[in-house]
């Protein structure tokens, strides 16, 4: 009996120790990418169930047509896990999933090993199951032992069945973290701790081996994953090296996170996500030391998406729907400790109070209904301020939607306008409107004044800001100057410094503009006028 305890005492003490060990890491150190938004590269599954859907998720689906006769799963190739951290987004409609870690192979695409579990019912999201083993090895909500031989022993309550079901987002994403380190197993969905495992059972539990994502038999159903990444604690396996790392070399290294809005306008334009997408790209071909991660669709679901970032772009539709307005104090405590903001074309817009307020703060300006307006028409930026956004910036000329008329922080207090131009009475020909006119704007035009469609904005506590209201029409990033300008407010935000030249990137071309878009392209499209367009600002859209 007294062995007993004493076994129960240190095994407490290791709990304790493990999980001080783990939550004390940097969330973000040392993680590195499984899934690259593109190709089931690295990952091996049956074709008939797996793929990268449009959204750039792996999905796994079966129908009523095409059922799986049982579980099937897509494995991880490149290495094996042992001590790791993994994170991801999950979203589920219909039937059951999980991921796997330290299984093995039994069959083609069929695993055993310890699951973290989740459903499109809730009922068993995060809870921790052994496919093909000892079945479930803890429900939710619990902290766990599992002694030699013997049964699961609920030792504490960590949560209520109610706070893990209330934070799940049905059909929706949510995000999911695995932490194992020896015979210590933690597991949390939507950043909630669920599940805190000690398996004494050395025979049955496992050290090391696959990780994988299961697609359950039964009814028709579609699982996807995202944003899936990995921090090795010990290798069970030598893990093939991957350039894209989430935190950033020591040096003159940045963490970027763009954060994408929903599917909005049709094809070419509002493409959030393809829009992040292309500039992360261009950044780090551009800066290689400098490291993006891409938030699609929305805000990020899982907790400390954040950690570690110099600089947060938002690139989403705007106004009431805004999908920072239920974020205001997150990034407000992000942008006081200097994190730099960016907003891009209807990103900028917000409501007045208390959005309004607070991008004043965060970025000097914003647009505000029945002030600003939102004219598609052709600026000429002929005059640059002398500023670290415009070096290697050339003068240029290319019609969007370009919003004036913003409001400013009195007097432009820290704001220095970057592109200004005089709009003429051709931008006011439709009736006023929330967004089309007022007597302001109409007065300001009348008046000759400058209005200015992209600014930066110093802040108090050393913050930095940058607005920039292009950005409606998706293939104007293939003009050189007109992708530089953003690029280069992107790494002076971060306050990382902007080469002399400006960030030089590749070429962008039509068919690079064309990835990654919300929406099929319409039967008449005409890429030869796009490609004119592009040309005619000084791209080369045909890739010549």
């Amino acid at each position: 009996m007294f062995a007993r305890l004493g076994l129960l005492l240190i095994t407490a003490l290791t709990l304790a120790a493990s999980a001080a060990t783990v939550r004390a890491a940097d969330p973000e150190e040392g993680f590195i990418w499984m899934f690259d938004g593109k190709s089931l590269e690295g990952w091996d599954g049956d074709p008939k169930f797996w793929s990268v859907g449009d959204g750039g998720a792996i999905t796994g689906r079966t129908t009523a047509e095409n059922p799986t006769k049982g579980n099937t799963f897509l494995i991880y190739r490149k290495a094996e896990v042992a001590d790791f951290e993994f994170r991801c987004e999950f979203k589920i409609i219909g039937g059951n999933s999980g991921i796997q870690y330290r299984s093995e192979e039994v069959a083609k695409w069929v695993i055993k090993g310890y699951q973290a579990d989740f459903d499109a019912g809730g009922g068993w999201t995060g809870s921790l199951y052994e496919e093909k083993g000892r079945g479930i090895l803890a429900k939710r909500g619990n902290k766990v032992l599992v002694p030699a031989g013997g049964k699961p022993e609920n030792k504490e309550s960590i949560v209520t069945e109610k706070e893990v079901v209330d934070s799940v987002k049905k059909e929706d994403w949510n995000s999911y973290t695995i932490l194992a380190e020896g015979n210590h197993l933690i597991q949390k969905v939507n950043g909630i701790t669920t599940v805190d495992l000690v398996d004494e059972d050395d025979k049955a539990g496992k050290k090391s081996g696959l990780l994988a994502l299961q697609l359950h038999a039964g009814p028709p159903m579609t699982v996807e994953f995202r944003n899936i990444r990995i921090r090795h604690i010990k290798s069970a396996k030598p893990v093939e090296k991957v350039s894209k790392r989430l935190a950033p070399p020591a040096g003159e290294g940045k963490k970027i996170v763009f954060v994408a809005g929903k599917p909005s306008h049709g094809y070419g334009a509002h493409e959030h996500n393809a829009g992040c997408i292309l500039l992360a790209k261009e950044l780090e071909k551009a800066l290689p030391n400098y490291k993006t991660v891409v938030y699609r669709n929305g805000w990020p679901t899982e907790a400390g998406a954040f950690d570690g970032a110099n600089a947060i772009i938002m690139y989403c539709d705007g106004g009431g729907g805004h999908m920072v307005n239920a974020h205001l104090e997150e990034v407000d405590a992000l942008a006081k400790k200097g994190v730099g903001i960016v907003c891009i074309h209807y990103g900028v817009e917000v409501p007045a109070d208390p959005a309004g307020k607070k991008f004043l703060e965060w970025i000097g300006g914003y647009f505000e209904a029945n002030w600003s307006v939102n004219p598609h028409w052709t600026p000429k930026f002929d005059k640059l301020p002398e500023h670290a956004i415009t070096r290697g910036v050339k003068p240029f000329s290319i019609n969007d939607e370009w919003y004036y008329h913003m409001r400013f922080r009195p007097e432009l207090q820290g704001v220095t306008p970057i592109l200004s131009a005089l709009p003429g009475p051709d931008t006011l020909t439709r009736p006023d409107g929330a967004h089309s006119g007022n007597p302001n704007v109409r007065k300001a035009v009348a008046a000759g004044e400058i209005q200015h469609m992209a600014w930066a904005s110093e802040n108090a506590g050393g913050g930095r800001g940058f607005g920039f209201t292009g950005g409606h029409d998706h293939w104007n990033w293939g003009c050189p100057d007109f992708l530089k300008i953003v690029l280069n407010a992107i790494v002076w935000t971060a306050h990382g410094e902007v080469p002399a030249e400006g960030v030089v990137a590749p070429t962008v071309t039509l068919a690079e503009l064309e990835k990654n878009q919300d929406y099929p392209a319409p039967a008449n499209f005409n890429r030869e006028t796009v490609i004119k367009k592009i040309n005619a600002a000084g791209g080369k859209a045909d890739g010549e």
